[in-house]
């Protein structure tokens, strides 16, 4: 499976396709979004364990709406059982990746804390406060493991991006997936600073009018996902253009005339009539013309003298004899 690589722009081109599909069907978008957000805070109830789930199944979540991104794009229905439709088709593997997610995660976890110290680790955990003096004597620790877990999260979050399509629409093992998918998004890594940067800018822009704008952005992302991977996996650049539907396709591209096996017959009578068309060609290309009367004939009854071909010995004698008066 070859991987594509594209300019910067291509990270803008994918968010305004995602947009698009959106636009194709807003309605079941906000409920597909509300259905998986439900989801995650009915979870969130059970403490931590609850986190854990989500972050194991969302993988699943993510496959079954990028079935229905597939089916917006082949001018189908997108509808609410496509959140749930990779459960009965690939469930196994996408938990797996969703297991590796979360390893990663506590791992990233663990390392910040480490840096952190003791107090970053009260602060984030139990929400202990701490007064000035105390904030500004850990705040380089604090900056520090920062750092770290944005540098350590990206990372294990490219391998993540595309793993679940690879997986519902290749049947590529978790593990590979996950390698694909980090060097897709390395590769274009250029195009995915883009798409970051403008996410980030949108994102903040939506949630300033009490975070309605992201009724909005994530059905975009969501899209921009399957969009980006149509076009770096398979190197089909999305269009925003109505496509015809498979039935017009059909009708434009296939007759009407069902299409009949050839007989022996009609294999011999056109092996004769290719024989035929052979042998007539070479035939044009062996023949000669008469330097004296412009004759055509074979080449091989033809006379040859000082590289002029002549029908017979009498128009050579004439040319020889034109020649001689003419000097």
């Amino acid at each position: 499976m070859e991987i594509h690589q594209f300019n910067a722009k291509q990270g803008w081109q994918w968010i305004i396709s995602g947009f698009y599909l959106f636009r194709k069907a807003p309605l079941i978008w906000v409920l597909t979004s509300f259905t998986m957000l439900l989801v995650a805070v009915t979870l969130a109830i059970v403490p931590l364990l609850g986190q854990f789930i989500f972050t194991l199944i969302s993988p699943v979540f993510l496959a079954g709406i990028m079935f229905g991104c597939r089916e917006l794009d082949q001018n189908r229905e997108f509808e609410l059982f496509h959140l749930f439709v990779a459960f009965k088709t690939n469930a196994a593997p996408l938990i797996t990746i969703g297991g590796i997610y979360l390893i990663g995660q506590v791992l990233i976890v663990g390392i910040v804390m480490m840096i952190g110290g003791s107090m970053m680790a009260d602060m984030l955990l139990y929400g202990k406060r701490v007064d000035e003096s105390e904030l500004m004597g850990v705040s380089s620790n604090i900056l520090t493991a920062l750092l770290v877990a944005i540098t350590l999260s990206i990372p294990l979050l490219m391998a993540a991006w595309f793993s679940p399509l690879l997986v519902v629409f290749h049947n590529v093992p978790p593990v590979i997936a996950m390698q694909r998918s980090f060097f897709a998004c390395l590769r274009n890594f250029i195009p995915f600073q883009l798409y970051g940067i403008t996410l980030i800018i949108l994102a903040m822009i939506a949630l300033m009018p009490y975070g309605l704008g992201l009724i909005i952005l994530v059905p975009t992302v969501f899209g921009s996902i399957y969009v980006s991977y149509k076009d770096i996996f398979l190197g089909e650049t999305f269009s925003t253009n109505e496509e015809k539907t498979p039935e017009d396709y059909q009708k434009a591209t296939w007759s009407d005339t069902a299409y009949e096996e050839p007989t022996e017959d009609d294999v011999k009578i056109k092996e004769n009539d290719n024989n035929r068309t052979e042998g007539a060609v070479k035939k044009a290309n062996n023949l000669v013309g008469c330097a004296q009367c412009g004759v055509n004939m074979p080449k091989g009854e033809a006379i040859l003298n000082m590289g002029k071909y002549f029908c017979s010995e009498d128009h050579l004698q004439q040319y020889q004899t034109n020649e001689t008066s003419e000097k």
